[in-house]
């Protein structure tokens, strides 16, 4: 992996050199795949997930592309391990620039009514409070380098629930407000939010969904693009909202998903 060429004013818009980017969830999937695109255009990324090996190898295959990287490991439902993390990266790299929220759970899948509160709790817990206490502990950095952006991944399912997906999408719609309400209280710090919307994509944390071809079905045959996406497709938007080329934009929800919400 070669660091992309900023010679050109279309690729300075997206040039993320020297700026510094925190992911959670990056060890695979979606997570993994922006890691490695960041890290492709110059910036210094933080790997972060629940397992060190899985950061280390992540970061370590980076560093051997020519990118620059560090594994943390922190579970986003404790928050001195949160805490660990963001001091971790200052330590490191001086500061932070850019927040990826891309961690979450879903421990079930059926009719809300067979939800428990633990389970409840868990979900709200790692796909709203961990964004939530993660962006503020960011916070006194970014607004101390001039600004930032904070990226939360949402879903489509904040959108319009799913069968089997109740509790998850309150979730991700509550991850949509918060969006929403942080981008207007940081917008004066220089401190953009905005949330991309995935609709469904080939990951580990989606295989429930897609390794039953009867409701791979459900989902794919009322597309307009009529199959299930990638996670390198959604990375690029990830890149885009990091980088200057996106400097207007913040509160805004980002919808991948193949023509799903249309």
């Amino acid at each position: 992996m070669q660091t992309e060429s900023a010679s050109s004013p279309e690729k300075q818009l997206f040039d993320l050199t020297n700026k510094v980017a925190i992911i959670t969830g990056a060890s695979k999937g979606i997570g993994e795949d922006i890691a490695r695109l960041y890290a492709r255009f110059g910036a210094k990324v933080v790997v972060s997930s629940r397992k060190q090996d899985a950061c280390d190898a992540l970061a370590s295959d980076i560093r051997a592309q020519g990118g620059d990287a560090t594994g943390i490991a922190a579970h986003v439902g404790d928050m001195e391990q949160l805490k660990q993390l963001v001091d971790k990266t200052i330590e490191v790299y001086g500061g932070i620039d850019i927040l990826v929220n891309n961690a979450a759970s879903n421990p079930v899948f059926g009719p809300a009514l067979d939800c428990d509160g633990g389970a409840f709790d868990k979900i709200m817990q790692a796909n709203v409070k961990a964004p939530f206490e993660l962006s503020k502990l960011v916070y006194p950095s970014m607004k101390a380098r001039g600004g930032g952006s904070v990226i939360m991944m949402s879903s489509i399912a904040g959108h319009t629930p799913d069968p089997g997906l109740g509790i998850y999408s309150v979730s991700k719609a509550s991850l949509n407000m918060l969006t929403k309400v942080l981008a207007k209280e940081w917008g004066p710090d220089g401190i953009r939010v905005n949330a991309i919307c995935p609709g469904l994509i080939k990951t580990k944390f989606s295989q429930a969904l897609w390794q039953n071809d009867q409701i791979l079905s459900h989902f794919t045959d009322r597309l307009p693009i009529a199959r299930m996406g990638t996670t390198d497709e959604v990375s690029p938007l990830a890149l885009f909202l990091a980088s200057s080329a996106s400097s207007y934009c913040t509160g805004s929800l980002f919808y991948v998903d193949g023509g799903t919400v249309i």
